[in-house]
């Protein structure tokens, strides 16, 4: 599966906004956009360029992609189907991408970033009503259980990211049981369920109806 190899700190510096892709390290003074806030590359010191129009809705859907960690394709699958579902198809697409099980553990606490989420996943760690997942990509239903494999309650990254997490927010769509490592989907994720970092959907679909 093709991914991000580079380093990630320039992706939040260019959309000039935290997209939490560090996880523990984006809320320490080692932040990349703490420590020198501008553009990557030779010119990026220079102000940035005042954007209209395409320019806007382009940057807007590169958040989006980076935020939850995927390529144009796969990006543009969930518009697709965002599309032909009822209702917006802003609010379809964020809900989808929320609906992810990558995202879903993250969300749990379990992971402190979604590339670590998908880590977890892809290496046969996370159970979904007690079979084994290795999907990053598998929609979460409601009613579904989500644990963590027993030998993994002690992984120091798995603790470390459990700690970050009791002093961030709860997904409200998600009862979590953090001793025991589960969570359990208790409804669908809503729009305004999501504000970090903040995105303005609907100029995707603006760009996308082009």
């Amino acid at each position: 599966m093709a991914r991000h190899r580079e380093a990630v700190c320039r992706l939040c510096r260019r959309e000039g906004v935290k997209l939490f892709l560090k996880g523990l390290r984006c809320f320490t003074e080692k932040c990349a956009i703490e420590k020198r806030n501008f553009v990557p590359g030779q010119h990026g010191q220079a102000r940035r360029a005042k954007m209209v129009g395409y320019g806007v809705q382009l940057r807007e859907k590169q958040k989006m992609k980076r935020t939850y960690g995927l390529l144009e394709r796969q990006f543009r699958s969930y518009f697709e189907k965002a599309v032909r579902m009822k209702g917006p198809t802003g609010s379809n697409l964020v809900i989808m991408l929320e609906r992810r099980l990558d995202n879903a553990v993250h969300r749990a606490g379990f992971a402190g970033s979604r590339a670590q989420a998908r880590q977890l996943v892809l290496h046969g760690h996370i159970r979904v009503k007690g079979n084994k997942v290795n999907i990053p990509s598998y929609l979460v239903e409601v009613g579904d259980e989500i644990t963590l494999k027993d030998k993994m309650h002690q992984n120091a990254m798995v603790l470390e990211a459990r700690n970050l997490a009791q002093s961030q927010g709860l997904a409200p769509w998600l009862d979590i049981d953090r001793e025991n490592f589960k969570a359990r989907v208790v409804a669908l994720p809503r729009r305004e369920d999501v504000q970090t970092p903040p995105m303005n959907e609907q100029l995707i679909v603006e760009l996308y109806s082009k």
